[in-house]
């Protein structure tokens, strides 16, 4: 079985060749270890930090050198089109309002099928349609989920925040925590 871990040492640049792929819907490139059948039938294992998602078009370096490509594969979606560009973006809004997954296209935006958000979007005017289609929603701004692929294949991003003066965390914004601690109550 092949293996790969520590995501950051797992990533080949986005021009190596792939000697076989790894074709999975979006709720599986989630997670962070699992077993699964490359399309070859051949068995990887993969333990990456929690929080990772493979995006479509990774390229995972094996412990043994080789190169698997990451495909997102299709799977039932839904599309949203509207009459005008201030209409999708006042869906994309109440959509990112809900932390929904979105993937954003060419005047349309594809979510997971959901029928309470697609009767919301047609309530805000949208056309909305069912799709198969592979689905690679956004990462999130600063979280795991839109981890940063380095300079090694081109797609890193110069800003960095700093604390006193040196580079911090890439991810950490800058401004302290995002969210309080959680807080316990009790109920009585």
């Amino acid at each position: 079985m092949l293996f790969a871990e520590s995501f950051a040492n797992s990533l080949a640049a986005g021009e190596t060749p792939a000697s076989d792929r790894l074709v999975l819907p979006y709720d599986a490139r989630r997670k962070s270890r699992q077993r699964v059948l490359l399309a070859s039938g051949e068995e990887l294992g993969y333990v990456f930090p929690a929080g990772t998602v493979l995006r479509h078009g990774d390229r995972l370096l094996t412990g043994n050198g080789r190169v698997i490509e990451v495909e997102a594969a299709p799977e039932a979606l839904l599309e949203v089109r509207a009459r005008d560009t201030f209409q999708l973006i006042r869906a994309a809004y109440h959509l990112g309002n809900r932390h929904v997954p979105v993937q954003l296209g060419d005047r349309f935006l594809r979510l997971q099928r959901d029928h309470v958000l697609g009767e919301m979007l047609v309530g805000l005017g949208c056309t909305v349609s069912e799709v198969e289609a592979p689905f690679d929603p956004e990462g999130g701004a600063y979280g795991a989920a839109a981890h940063e692929h380095g300079a090694a294949d081109g797609r890193g991003h110069d800003y960095r925040p700093t604390t006193g003066g040196r580079a911090a965390d890439p991810h950490d914004p800058g401004h302290g925590p995002h969210r309080s601690p959680a807080k316990i109550h009790e109920f009585k």
